[in-house]
């Protein structure tokens, strides 16, 4: 499939329209960024890994039967998707402490929730994606409160589904973000990505990171890291 128009151009990736006016094609580029945009780099064969783990999560989603935008793959770093209506929340699922719950509770880093915990965030780059309530969302009109709630069932179900075939795959499920959209028959779909741009992923035995974190807190190569995800879960 061929691009058009380019319709959104984001850190880490590019939104191109197509002929058919009811598909999209992501193309993920090769930046890295952190802290909102503030740490930038250059990162070659980071675009294709992330597309590569990208249309893993979304096939087995798939298997779990749910529902998702991702159509096919269309070159080394892109994939053709249905365009979506999308909520402007990111959708955040934590099993284990890490990152900002960590920093905003004062708990310990790499201790399991008993069971997960979902945040939202405002998807606004200019403010810093803000973390919002339930409330927040409906007052302010950014989805109403059945939206809500088919998010959170939506999120768990990824959640189970994900974290069963990562652990197969040796690797920790820490936490992950999702965005959600409405197709044009009005249903709610998992959109955007998957990709350890936006899921801390540990390895299960070491602890070793092997997600953006690595780069974030100079932790040590983050190709290297990426290309371990994508090693492990390829043997599943």
């Amino acid at each position: 499939m061929e691009e058009t128009n380019l319709l959104y151009e984001g850190k880490a990736k590019k939104v191109y329209e197509t002929e058919d006016p009811d598909l999209l094609i992501i193309y993920f580029k090769d930046d890295a960024t952190a802290f909102n945009g503030k740490k930038h780099a250059i990162i070659d064969e980071k675009g294709a890994l992330n597309k590569t783990i990208t249309v893993k999560a979304f096939n087995w989603m798939n298997e779990c039967g749910i529902p998702n935008h991702f159509v096919e793959e269309n070159s080394g770093r892109e994939i053709v998707v249905k365009r979506l209506k999308m909520v402007p929340v990111e959708v955040v699922v934590r099993n284990v402490i890490a990152g900002s719950l960590a920093k905003r509770l004062g708990l310990k880093v790499g201790e399991k929730l008993p069971e997960p915990l979902i945040e939202f965030y405002l998807k606004s780059d200019e403010l810093d994606d803000p973390m919002i309530t339930e409330q927040h969302i409906k007052v302010f009109g950014w989805a109403d409160e059945k939206t809500i709630e088919k998010m959170k069932e939506l999120a768990l179900k990824v959640n189970d589904c994900l974290k069963e075939r990562f652990d197969r795959a040796g690797i920790e499920l820490v936490d992950f973000k999702l965005e959600f959209g409405f197709d044009p028959d009005g249903n709610l779909i998992v959109g955007d990505e998957f990709t350890p741009d936006g899921a801390r992923l540990w390895d299960k035995e070491t602890k070793e990171v092997l997600d953006k974190d690595r780069f974030r807190k100079d932790l040590g190569d983050l190709i290297e890291g990426y290309e371990k995800i994508l090693m492990k879960i390829s043997r599943i």
